[in-house]
């Protein structure tokens, strides 16, 4: 079974409606280990509305923290320490998406980071979104991973921007996915079509 780590290179780069799509294409389970924000209106609650298989089970968080910040400073605002050795991926026999926190380096605590938590038998998807920076932020997350020995994939987030695309799969070697267009809206029917898009590249990888 397959065990998918949905990272991106900075904040709000579009992991949650990746990692969505991907649990719809592969009627996978999604499971956030580190929470941190608005806990009536999770990652998890809006990967579950979207979802529109029977399959896939969110499995709760290690961690549920209250501020929308790092984990580690939102964590000592709530008076609790995010221990690495505590998150455990939870049991199923179904495919597992995983979705980070931030970027790849978040710090989790003084130590750990969320490359802490990615385990050597995950797959990694990387969603770069294009802004001013993200080919720079691109590169040093991909090749970090790929420097780490993961196998990384790469998922595009925005309007076609052939330069910055381009240059980011050559200088990594990395897997296209594909692209994620600038929707009105993201509900199930949107995310049902990229799931359709994405099935085959996913159940490959």
């Amino acid at each position: 079974m397959q065990r998918i780590f949905v990272s991106g290179i900075s904040t709000e780069v579009g992991k949650t409606m990746t990692s969505a799509i991907i649990a719809e294409a592969l009627e996978a389970d999604y499971w956030k280990p580190v929470q941190a924000g608005d806990l009536d209106h999770t990652d998890s609650d809006k990967v579950a509305s979207l979802i529109s298989n029977a399959k896939t089970k969110i499995h709760k968080s290690s961690f549920e923290l209250t501020s929308p910040m790092s984990p580690h400073a939102a964590a000592e605002i709530d008076g609790v320490v995010v221990d690495a050795n505590k998150i455990h991926e939870p049991h199923t026999d179904n495919h597992l998406v995983i979705e980070g926190a931030g970027g790849l380096l978040v710090p989790l605590n003084a130590e750990d980071t969320i490359l802490d938590i990615i385990m050597p038998n995950y797959k990694v998807v990387v969603v770069s979104r294009h802004y001013l920076g993200s080919i720079n932020h691109s590169l040093l997350t991909i090749n970090w991973l790929k420097m780490k020995g993961y196998d990384v994939s790469v998922l595009f987030n925005g309007e076609a921007n052939p330069y910055t695309e381009d240059i980011i799969l050559q200088k990594t070697g990395v897997s296209l996915i594909g692209r994620l267009d600038e929707e009105d809206t993201f509900d199930k029917e949107v995310v049902k079509k990229y799931a359709e898009r994405f099935r085959g590249v996913l159940q490959s990888l």
